[in-house]
C-alpha cells in the first residue's frame, strides 16, 4: 500500500489543525490546568460543528461515514495539539465500541449524540491499574445490575455514559451503563497529565445494559485492537509536535557563536528521532490500513503501531525537553504538554511490555496454525509497473557496468584505499541519480 493521504484526507488534516492552532495554543492549555478544568467544552463543540466527531460513525447514525483511517488522522492532529478534548475516549472508545458490540437500539440512541458531542462516552476496562487482560475482568453485570469498580477511567469525570468490560452471565463482555445515576461513584484521580484527567469508577447495583450484538471476547479485543491504532496515531501527532517544537528550538539557540543544532551530538540525535516518527507514521497507517480491509493481520498491526509509537513519542518527548536545557522543566517551557501526554499515553489501555507482549503471542498463534514441517508461507510477488520494470533494467544494468570498476575483493574499508574507493563510488551513485533515491529531489535525492 501507498503511505499517503489522497486529497480529501489531506483537507481533512488542514482543517482540524488550523482549528486546533487557534483553540489549543500554549496559552489555552495553561489556563485550562490553572482553572482545574477537566477539558475545553468550547473546543469540542468546535470539534462537533466542524464534523470530525462524527469521522467514524456511519451517516445513518448522524455520522459522515469514514474509515479508520480519517478517525486516525483526527486523532493524530489531537495529538500534536496536545488538546484538552475527549475525543480518544468518547470517539476511539465508546463509539467504536457501540458500532462493534452495540445493538440496533443501543447504536439508534447513542451514536447520533456521540457524533454531535451532545453527550460523551469512556470506556471502562482495567481494575486497579491492572492490564487490559481479558482474564483480569471482575465487574459484573447480573439482572441488568453492575457491580464492580474501574480504574484509572479516562474523562470519567465528564462523560455521561461508559462501555464497561464486564463478566455477563460469567463470561466476558461489554456493558452499557450511563453514569449519572445512583449506584455510580466517581472519584477523581491525579495524574502526571492535567489535560486529560481520570477517575475510579464504583458501580453498586447501577443500571446497566449488556451489549451483546456480537461474541464478548470477540467485541473486547476488537475494540483493543482499534484503541491501539487511535492511540498510536494520537502519539505520532505529539511526536511530530515535539519534534517541531525542538527543531525550532535548536535552530534558534546559539551557543558558541552557533545553532545549538549545528552540533554533531544533536543534529544526528534528532536524524534518529525523525526516523523513529516515520517508522511510527508507517506502522499506524498500515494497521488503520488493515482495520478498513478487515485484513487477517488486523491484530498484528494493532500491536505493531501501538508499540512503534509508544517508544517513539517517550523518546522524542524526553529529548525535546532535555535539548531545551534547564528551561525545559519550568512550568514556562512547553516541553511539559507533550511530555506529560507522552508518559500518560505510554501507561494508558496498557504499556508497552503489554502490547509487546501481546504481539509476540500473536505471532506465535500464527505460526502455531502452520502444519508441522510445513514450509512457512509464500508471500505473493507484486508484478512491476511497466514504469518500475524499466528502472529495475536500467538499474541492473548499470550495476552490473559498475562492478566491472569497483572491486571489492581483498580492501579492508578503513584503509586509505578503502577511503577512496568509497568516495569514487558515493560519487557514482550519484551522478548516475542512484543516491538517496527516495528522498526529495530538493534535498539530493
Amino acid at each position: 500500500m501507498g503511505f499517503t493521504l489522497n486529497d480529501e484526507q489531506r483537507l481533512l488534516r488542514e482543517q482540524v489543525r488550523g482549528l486546533l492552532a487557534e483553540r489549543s495554543t500554549p496559552d489555552v492549555l495553561r489556563k485550562t490546568i490553572t482553572a482545574g478544568l477537566d477539558w475545553d467544552e468550547g473546543l469540542w463543540r468546535a470539534l462537533a460543528e466542524l464534523g470530525v466527531l462524527g469521522a467514524g460513525i456511519p451517516e445513518e447514525f448522524g455520522g459522515v461515514g469514514l474509515g479508520p483511517l480519517e478517525v486516525g488522522v483526527v486523532a493524530e492532529e489531537i495529538g500534536r495539539a496536545v488538546a484538552p478534548a475527549p475525543f480518544f475516549s468518547s470517539i476511539c472508545l465508546a463509539a467504536e465500541a457501540l458500532m462493534i458490540a452495540g445493538t440496533p437500539a443501543q447504536k439508534e440512541k447513542w451514536l447520533p449524540k456521540l457524533a454531535s458531542g451532545e453527550v460523551v462516552g469512556t470506556f471502562a476496562w482495567t481494575e486497579d491499574a491492572a492490564a487490559p487482560e481479558i482474564d483480569f475482568i471482575e465487574a459484573s453485570l447480573e439482572g441488568g445490575r453492575l457491580n464492580g469498580r474501574k480504574t484509572p477511567v479516562a474523562d470519567a469525570a465528564i462523560a455521561q455514559i461508559c462501555v464497561v468490560a464486564a463478566k455477563i452471565g460469567g463470561k466476558p463482555g461489554l456493558a452499557l451503563v450511563e453514569l449519572d445515576q445512583a449506584g455510580v461513584t466517581r472519584t477523581p484521580l491525579k495524574g502526571i497529565d492535567e489535560l486529560r484527567r481520570f477517575a475510579l469508577v464504583e458501580f453498586s447495583g447501577a443500571a446497566a445494559e449488556a451489549m451483546d450484538a456480537i461474541d464478548g471476547v470477540e467485541a473486547l479485543n476488537k475494540v483493543l485492537d482499534r484503541a491501539a491504532v487511535f492511540e498510536a496515531f494520537e502519539q505520532v501527532g505529539g511526536a511530530q509536535g515535539a519534534m517541531e517544537m525542538v527543531r525550532d528550538y535548536v535552530q534558534q539557540r546559539f551557543i558558541f557563536g552557533r545553532p545549538l543544532g549545528s552540533y554533531q551530538a544533536v543534529k544526528h540525535r534528532l536524524a534518529d528521532d525523525f526516523a523513529k516518527i516515520e517508522l511510527a507514521t508507517c506502522n499506524a497507517l498500515y494497521a488503520a490500513n488493515s482495520l478498513a480491509s478487515d485484513k487477517s493481520d488486523a491484530r498484528a498491526a494493532a500491536a505493531t503501531a501501538r508499540v512503534g509509537a509508544t517508544t517513539a513519542y517517550e523518546v522524542i518527548a524526553r529529548d525535546n525537553l532535555q535539548f531545551h536545557g534547564g528551561i525545559g522543566f519550568t512550568w514556562e517551557a512547553n516541553c511539559q504538554f507533550h511530555y506529560r501526554r507522552a508518559r500518560m499515553l505510554a501507561l494508558n489501555i496498557g504499556s508497552v511490555e503489554f502490547w509487546s507482549d501481546r504481539l509476540v503471542e500473536i505471532l506465535d498463534a500464527s505460526v502455531e496454525d502452520l502444519p508441522r514441517g510445513a514450509p512457512p508461507p509464500k508471500v505473493p510477488e507484486q508484478p512491476d509497473t511497466p514504469e518500475d520494470a524499466e528502472y529495475r533494467a536500467k538499474a541492473r544494468a548499470w550495476l552490473a557496468e559498475q562492478a566491472k570498476t569497483f572491486k571489492v575483493g581483498g580492501i579492508h574499508w578503513e584503509t586509505p584505499e578503502g577511503v577512496a574507493l568509497g568516495k569514487r563510488w558515493t560519487r557514482a551513485k550519484y551522478d548516475a541519480g542512484y543516491s538517496a533515491v527516495d528522498h526529495p529531489k530538493e534535498f539530493g535525492g
